[in-house]
């Protein structure tokens, strides 16, 4: 069905992503200021969410109904429903400005744009031809956008993968609960679904609701048992002691790390190195300065042993690379409390390790837990300027990156200036008082 929104988008020209979203944003402000609400300010959408509105395959949910509401002056119910055969004429505040003048390299952009949507119908159609049995081609499909979703997590915005995970999570179920598949392909969907649940639970987890997580991540450990994929149930255990170590339940976290490390002996890929630098940094929510020294030595010794397994070459939240088992370490020690010399130093080349986003094992969550990590100690050893100076780039993150993890982790060096050197100077209570308008704010910036 053509529908009046995606006539409304013809008519003005605003076809081309980045032209409506910046209109959607500024109508988001506008009805901030009307309705005093400061989320709204930040409101937001991807490219596949635009997508699937013009193409009139999902209706808008939540803020973002008011916001299109306000922008166009039609309810949702006039905008989805069948596009008349003549359009009014733009009125004076409807009319787009055209730029006559633009450059090829914005039209190129938009027949990009225009070749994209049109790959992604025709996948759709061939899932669909596809109807007696599961085909290689829908396969490859699935397996393409776990391996895209994989890599992208770690390095962009969550409001710009959600939906496409949540399209892929449905695709997995979908195939498996259609009874088309054959054996072969049954295991390797189900291993699919552990994939694509566990990044959902991660998801709900960085949006601050670790029980919603727990419930996806369950999903994994039944897919994953189903897939008879080893490493894969090593990763969804993991997984569960990283959703409770954030959520502040230490004990279950390292009796997760530890039953994630029973499962992966044996295996030679990067999850048994990831299940032994969980178990360091649940200890150290414990207080337990020798369980951490041991399994952060075990993790060491994992590494040298280490080759990459089919998980490892899905990349991002699959793979736990050096860099990223540096990161732990430093975390787990500043955990205990105390630090010195080495463990600033040990923490500066964590954060010089996450110094270049186009490195392929690069993350703005752990480069933002790095940055706290040194901040802690440098306070530890009464760098009260040097702290400052690590915590900077945290608080200067864009709302659409500040996940649960960040705000928990930035709250850390809030209670260290609490109670430790120059906790009565001025810059301490500054900036106390900067990270407590911080940890106000929710989790990331999604649109609804």
């Amino acid at each position: 069905m053509h529908t009046l929104f995606r006539a409304l988008i013809d008519q003005r020209e605003w076809k081309a992503f980045p032209a409506f979203r910046s209109r959607y944003q500024r109508a988001a402000q506008e009805v901030a200021t009307v309705e005093d609400n400061l989320a709204l300010r930040s409101l937001t959408l991807s490219d596949a969410t635009f997508e699937r509105w013009y193409y009139g395959t999902h209706t808008p949910r939540g803020d973002a109904r008011r916001v299109l509401v306000h922008l166009f002056g039609y309810s949702i119910d006039e905008l989805w429903a069948q596009a008349p055969d003549r359009l009014p004429p733009l009125g004076q505040h409807g009319t787009a400005p055209t730029n006559t003048s633009a450059d090829d390299g914005a039209h190129l952009r938009q027949m990009g744009r225009q070749a994209a949507m049109a790959a992604r119908r025709a996948m759709e159609f061939a899932i669909g031809a596809e109807r007696g049995q599961i085909g290689e081609e829908t396969m490859g499909y699935v397996q393409d956008r776990v391996r895209d979703l994989a890599a992208r997590y770690t390095r962009v915005p969550l409001a710009e993968v959600l939906d496409d995970l949540t399209e892929t999570q449905e695709q997995t179920f979908t195939l498996l609960e259609g009874g088309r598949a054959r054996p072969s392909q049954t295991r390797d969907l189900y291993l699919l679904s552990a994939l694509t649940s566990g990044m959902y639970a991660k998801a709900c987890h960085d949006l601050g609701d670790p029980a919603s997580a727990m419930m996806h991540v369950r999903a994994a450990s039944v897919c994953a048992t189903k897939a008879d994929h080893t490493p894969m149930e090593a990763w969804v255990a993991g997984l569960k002691s990283l959703i409770t170590y954030w959520a502040g339940e230490p004990s279950r976290a390292l009796h997760f790390a530890r039953s994630a490390a029973t499962t992966a002996q044996g295996q030679r890929g990067s999850v048994s190195v990831w299940a032994a630098s969980l178990e360091a940094r649940a200890a150290a929510l414990l207080g337990d300065q020798e369980a951490v020294r041991q399994a952060n030595r075990r993790a060491t010794e994992l590494r040298e042993f280490c080759e990459p397994d089919d998980l490892d070459a899905l990349g991002g939240l699959l793979e736990f690379p050096k860099i990223r088992q540096d990161y732990y370490e430093v975390e787990a020690k500043a955990l205990l409390g105390h630090g010195d010399a080495r463990l600033v130093t040990q923490a500066e080349e964590t954060v010089h390790g996450y110094s270049d986003p186009n490195d392929p094992h690069w993350a703005f969550g752990d480069a933002a837990g790095a940055q706290t990590n040194l901040a802690l100690a440098r306070l530890y050893t009464s760098e009260m300027d040097g702290a400052l100076e690590a915590v900077r780039p945290v608080l200067d993150l864009p709302v659409r990156q500040r996940n649960a993890g960040i705000i928990h982790s930035i709250n850390r060096v809030a209670s260290q200036l609490n109670t430790g050197y120059g906790r009565d100077s001025v810059a301490a209570r500054e900036l106390r008082e900067e990270i407590e308008m911080y940890g106000r704010q929710r989790p990331l910036a999604l649109p609804r």
